[in-house]
């Protein structure tokens, strides 16, 4: 017989499905209601609903789903980077697609001494990183620079796709991407 997952378990399910439904403003009725927990345990496990939003950013899947889709093309740097974008269009286009959770939240938490912001930064720059060393063991003369346009794609083609995801906004980026790939930076 399954075990119930306990309190701290339930609330961070919740919360991870209703602000990426909802955004991060969702309210901590709405969480406690769907984890089916007392508001006593949201600040014994979290401190408070700002510290289970930035509990959920660090706990989201995040850096490892980008990792398995590169690892799941193989050895060739340039494959995995465009694998990326192939898996763009299949997440962008699903119905229940809302954008990127991360970004979403950056936008809609103000206060800049809110502990998510700590949370976005870490996984973005984690996922320069990946960038940066896939582009350097393509050979690219500038990995730095081409992570960063990288992103600035994937960000695009996810922001994108919120509002028009007819028009396959990952399709364009990944024909970008093979242009920052395939192309000398201009000093």
């Amino acid at each position: 017989m399954a075990t119930r997952p306990g309190p701290r378990e339930r609330l961070l399910e919740a919360a991870h499905d209703l602000t990426y439904a909802q955004g991060v403003h969702v309210g901590v009725d709405a969480i406690l209601k769907q984890a089916d927990v007392a508001r006593r345990s949201l600040y014994q496990h979290f401190g408070g609903k700002d510290g289970l939003v930035a509990e959920v950013l660090h706990t989201a899947v995040g850096e490892a789903r980008y990792r398995q889709v590169m690892d799941g093309a193989g050895d060739d740097p340039r494959r995995r980077v465009l694998a990326v974008f192939d898996e763009l269009e299949k997440i962008t286009t699903r119905p229940s697609f809302r954008g990127c959770r991360y970004t979403a939240a950056e936008l809609a938490l103000t206060d800049p001494a809110h502990p998510a912001h700590k949370e976005i930064r870490t996984y973005k720059d984690g996922l320069h990183e990946i960038f940066t060393a896939e582009l350097t063991r393509h050979g690219h003369p500038a990995p730095h620079l081409g992570a960063d346009q990288l992103l600035v794609l994937i960000d695009g083609a996810l922001a994108h796709a919120v509002t028009r995801p007819d028009a396959h906004p990952a399709l364009a980026a990944r024909a970008m991407a093979e242009f920052v790939l395939d192309h000398q930076p201009q000093a």
